[in-house]
C-alpha cells in the first residue's frame, strides 16, 4: 500500500506540475475532467449519479468551463442559474417521481465541486498566474504536510475528536504556520516574477496562511460528508488515495480563496 500510494502520488504531482506550467487548454480540459469525475463521485454518494437532475449538473459543468475558455468569466453566474433552472424544470415535470431531495444535492455538487475547482484555471489565467497559481498548492498541500508532521511530533489536543480524531490543535497551528513560511520563501524566490504584489514575500506568506486555514475546513467538510454517508473513500481512481474528491478536498476550498486574495493584494 505504501509504495502504491507513493507512486500514484508522484504521478499525480508530476501531472499537476506539468499542467500548471502549460496552463491554457490542457489545464482547462484536465480541470473539466476531474470536475466531472469528482461530481460523479459526490452524486454517487448521494445516490443521484444517474438521476435526471444530475444530468443538468454535468451539463452545467461543461458549460462553466466552456465560458471560461471563451474568456467570459462574467457568464459563470448565468451558466449556474441556467443549470439550476434546468434542474428545477426536471423536478417540476417529473414530479412526483423525483423529489426535492434529488435536486438539492445536485445543486450543491455543482457549486461545491465544479465551480470551486474552476478557480484554479481562473487563477492560472490571471495576472502573473503562472506563479500565483502555485499558492493554491502551497496553501493546501503545504499546510497538510506541516500539520501532519507537527501533529505527529507534539499533537496532544484534539481539534475535531469525533469528525477527525487524528487531527490536533497543535497540528493545525503548525500547518498554518508552515504554509505561511513556505509562502514567504516562495515570495522571496519569485519576487521578480510577482511584481504585481507591492511586497511579494509578505503577500505570499499571508496568502499561504489564509489558504492553509481554509484548506483544513475543506478537508474536514469532505470527511463530514463521508461520515454522514458511512463511506471510507469517494472512489478508487487514484490507487492508495481514493477518488478525486479524496485528493482534492482541500484544494476545492483553497482555490477560490487564493483567487480573490491574489486579486485583492495585487496592485
Amino acid at each position: 500500500m505504501f509504495w502504491t500510494r507513493l507512486i500514484s502520488g508522484a504521478v499525480l504531482l508530476a501531472v499537476t506540475i506539468g499542467l500548471m506550467i502549460l496552463g491554457g487548454l490542457p489545464l482547462l480540459l484536465f480541470l473539466a475532467a476531474i470536475s466531472l469525475i469528482g461530481l460523479f463521485e459526490l452524486y454517487r454518494v448521494f445516490g443521484i449519479e444517474k438521476k435526471p437532475a444530475s444530468m443538468a449538473g454535468y451539463a452545467g459543468t461543461v458549460g462553466l468551463y466552456a465560458v471560461l475558455y471563451a474568456g467570459r468569466g462574467d457568464l459563470v453566474l448565468m451558466v449556474l442559474a441556467a443549470a439550476f433552472l434546468a434542474m428545477m424544470a426536471v423536478y417540476v415535470f417529473s414530479w412526483p417521481r423525483i423529489h426535492a431531495g434529488d435536486v438539492t444535492p445536485a445543486v450543491f455538487g455543482l457549486v461545491y465541486v465544479s465551480l470551486m475547482l474552476s478557480f484554479i484555471y481562473r487563477t492560472r489565467s490571471g495576472f502573473d498566474g503562472a506563479f500565483t497559481v502555485w499558492l493554491i498548492y502551497i496553501s493546501a498541500w503545504g499546510c497538510d504536510t506541516c500539520a501532519y508532521c507537527v501533529g505527529r511530533l507534539i499533537g496532544k489536543h484534539k481539534m475535531a475528536p469525533v469528525l477527525s480524531p487524528k487531527k490536533s490543535v497543535e497540528g493545525a497551528v503548525g500547518g498554518v504556520a508552515g504554509a505561511a513560511l513556505i509562502g514567504l520563501i516562495f515570495g522571496l524566490i519569485c519576487r521578480n516574477q510577482l511584481a504585481a504584489f507591492p511586497n511579494p514575500p509578505l503577500a505570499c506568506a499571508l496568502t499561504g496562511a489564509c489558504g492553509g486555514l481554509i484548506s483544513m475546513v475543506g478537508d474536514l467538510a469532505a470527511s463530514a460528508i463521508k461520515r454522514n454517508y458511512d463511506i471510507k473513500d469517494y472512489g478508487k481512481l487514484i490507487p492508495g488515495h481514493g477518488g478525486i474528491m479524496d485528493r482534492f478536498d482541500s484544494i476545492i476550498f483553497t482555490a477560490p480563496v487564493i483567487f480573490y486574495l491574489v486579486s485583492f493584494l495585487q496592485k
